[in-house]
């Protein structure tokens, strides 16, 4: 179920938002929330925004935050497909070691 954006079933639930109004919405709408970090792809599409990006799941959809230049950001609800919702799960468990492992890192360096 790759590819372009306008050939997926999706729906739109929120447009010509902030990156940050995108975020809020999926953290208080979806079921389950995961994040990943910028320029992980869900379906072959690369999220863009400021880390962590939420990814939300339910139990017929996945919700991301698509970027679309001179338009803003838009929440759009896509089907749920167990191969991507197993990815974003690994992603979600990756980027939290990752990110901890980073700060942990910059404190002894400093101290």
């Amino acid at each position: 179920m790759a590819g372009c954006i306008e050939r997926m079933d999706y729906e739109i639930l929120l447009k010509n938002a902030s990156f940050k109004q995108t975020s809020d919405y999926i953290s208080e709408h979806a079921d389950e929330v995961y994040y990943v970090g910028a320029a992980f792809a869900v379906f072959d599409r690369r999220l863009i925004g400021a880390p962590p990006v939420p990814v939300g799941v339910g139990p017929a959809y996945i919700m991301v935050s698509y970027v679309k230049p001179c338009h803003g950001s838009f929440v759009l609800k896509l089907p749920r497909d167990e191969e991507e919702v197993a990815r974003i799960v690994a992603e979600d468990e990756r980027y939290k070691n990752t990110e901890g492992k980073k700060s942990k890192d910059k404190r002894k360096r400093i101290g």
